[in-house]
């Protein structure tokens, strides 16, 4: 069974700066193998106008005071930046860091934001996919250190190149989304980590389709790192866990049923779900946590969860 890594969201709406800084450097210090936030200028759930952080300039800010997890956006909004752009902000968080930079970017998909601000949604979402895939590959050739001349439907540049490059070589780009005919192409061509949400059933056939792709290009399937995204509460038993998240929706102005299978109960339940992730190849879990951001959870994920996962015959 693959060695299991563990990260850590930490929802950027309905909190504010202190709690966010607090809680990422104790996540850092706990040990886990990767610290995320979204990219998103309205909040997600509930009630939009809620409070809520811009993402670039959080990595920034954490990149300075944590040592050693890994810091990325899940996943960053592709229609909200010019790609030259995003390839600067994470080659420039990679140094802050000391190298511990992950790019995540996705097709985006939350129309009010984007209007709001008066950004380009696109005319819809397999137009914005297509602008994903002409991005990322503009941005794997920028990390690598090539000179770029692109001329494609939605972007165009002349000679360009950027210095310093990333510290890590590669800089590994995640890509989040399951869309079978485009976004799993996207991920097969060009990223290191995926990113998914759903049951193992649901995962364990995108992750087929994702392996046709990767034959189709000439990828190597074993060189992308599978990743399950969950929302998560840890507590002696599933009742004090769902009174627990019953509390911090309520936080969120986000109704109960806005969210899909939130993982909820003790720390040898939660082991037993990850374990069917593992069985199908997703080797790290990334748990969201709402604010205010619940410690015993992150405590427990560690130190009772993961030691459960570790001792498990063959892992």
């Amino acid at each position: 069974m693959p060695h299991l890594k563990l990260g850590v969201l930490l929802w950027s709406q309905a909190t504010d700066w202190p709690a966010m800084l607090t809680t990422a450097k104790r996540v850092d210090r706990l040990g886990f193998d990767h610290l995320w936030t979204w990219d998103h200028v309205y909040a997600i759930f509930g009630d939009p106008y809620q409070p809520i952080f811009e993402g670039y300039t959080t990595l920034g800010a954490w990149a300075a005071v944590t040592e050693r997890a890994h810091l990325g956006l899940l996943v960053g909004a592709n229609t909200f930046r010019n790609p030259a752009l995003v390839a600067k902000s994470v080659t420039t968080i990679d140094h802050i860091s000391g190298g511990r930079a992950i790019l995540g970017l996705g097709g985006a998909w939350f129309g009010l934001e984007h209007e709001a601000h008066g950004i380009d949604f696109g005319k819809g979402f397999g137009e914005r996919l297509d602008r994903l895939d002409e991005a990322v590959g503009v941005i794997a050739r920028l990390l690598e250190g090539e000179e770029v001349t692109h001329e494609g439907r939605a972007y165009g540049f002349e000679r360009l190149r950027q210095t310093p490059l990333p510290i890590q070589r590669p800089l590994p780009i995640m890509i989040g989304g399951s869309g079978e005919k485009k976004t799993l192409r996207t991920v097969a061509k060009y990223a290191h980590m995926w990113n998914a949400f759903g049951t193992p059933e649901e995962l364990a056939r995108k992750d087929e389709i994702l392996r046709r792709h990767c034959e189709e290009v000439g990828r190597d399937e074993r060189e992308i790192e599978r990743t399950v995204g969950c929302k998560l509460v840890i507590r002696d038993d599933e009742d004090q866990a769902r009174r627990t998240w019953e509390s911090l929706m309520e936080r969120n102005k986000t109704p109960l049923d806005g969210i899909r299978d939130p993982w909820l109960g003790s720390p040898v339940q939660i082991a037993e779900r990850i374990t069917r992730y593992q069985e199908i190849g997703f080797q790290t879990v990334i748990a969201e946590l709402p604010a205010p951001y619940d410690q015993e959870t992150l405590e427990r994920l560690v130190g009772e969860v993961r030691p459960l996962l570790t001792t498990v015959p063959g892992a």
